[in-house]
């Protein structure tokens, strides 16, 4: 089951099979479609599992089992790294938020957000290869931006599950929050993330040419918003 919250701008889905530790079944993933569908409009998105065992594990082999040809296995390949894609090209910020640990399609999942946000216990890895398998929904290229080609060839190649200070001390997780506050902590951020001008920063991040950024910065301080903002600071000011 996948389910979506919007709250003033900001989207949150949740994938929400906790007896299966939050895997991925054929059904996820056209309900992840269908969430991204709902979500379109929002300014930032969050993507996390439910409770606090496993953000997402990766593919339900259970379920998965009956796909044993070359086709077949390709067919999945391809629709799950198109939910990927859709993470990695939507327009505003995209937060995975790591609840608990993030492991083989996991990290793929979670690597395609724009933010990783971690609970302090959680683990995360790309250890398809202890299934003699590798990455199959991007998360190998979008990897290596975030640690450097060897060391996310190292990462991968070896299937190394890292601890999460680890993991942010290499770039891999952004912000590893306390557990004992960690829904209040991560909602905080993301409402934040959900301003619309966080966006335009990620669209000028992304490459946006000069006459791009400074229309961009021209209609945020056109906006409502920015001068709410502005007489607010002003009159601290008086």
């Amino acid at each position: 089951m996948v389910d979506l919250e919007l709250d003033d701008g900001l989207a949150v889905i949740t994938i929400d099979r906790p007896q299966a530790r939050n895997a991925i079944a054929p059904e996820t993933m056209e309900q992840l479609h269908t969430a991204l569908d709902g979500a379109e409009g929002a300014t930032a998105l969050v993507i996390r599992g439910a409770g606090d065992r496993a953000f997402v594990s990766g593919g339900d082999l259970k379920l998965l089992a009956a796909l044993r040809t070359v086709a077949d296995a390709a067919a999945m390949a391809r629709r799950m790294r198109s939910v990927c894609d859709r993470i990695a090209a939507f327009p505003g910020v995209t937060v995975a938020v790591l609840n608990g640990h993030a492991l083989g399609g996991g990290a793929e999942f979670a690597v395609a957000a724009d933010i990783r946000l971690a609970a302090s216990d959680i683990k995360i890895g790309f250890n398809q290869v202890a299934l003699e398998i590798m990455p199959a929904w991007g998360g190998a290229e979008r990897l290596v931006p975030l640690v450097g080609y060897s060391k996310a060839l190292l990462l991968a190649g070896t299937g190394t599950v890292l601890a999460a200070a680890e993991a942010e001390r290499i770039g891999l997780v952004d912000r590893v929050l306390p557990r004992e506050s960690f829904d209040e902590d991560w909602r905080a951020i993301a409402r934040q993330l959900a301003h619309r001008a966080a966006g335009e920063i990620k669209r000028v991040m992304k490459g946006a040419s000069t006459e791009e950024a400074v229309d961009a910065f021209a209609r945020l301080w056109v906006s409502d918003e920015h001068w709410a903002a502005a007489d607010k600071a002003m009159n601290r000011t008086k």
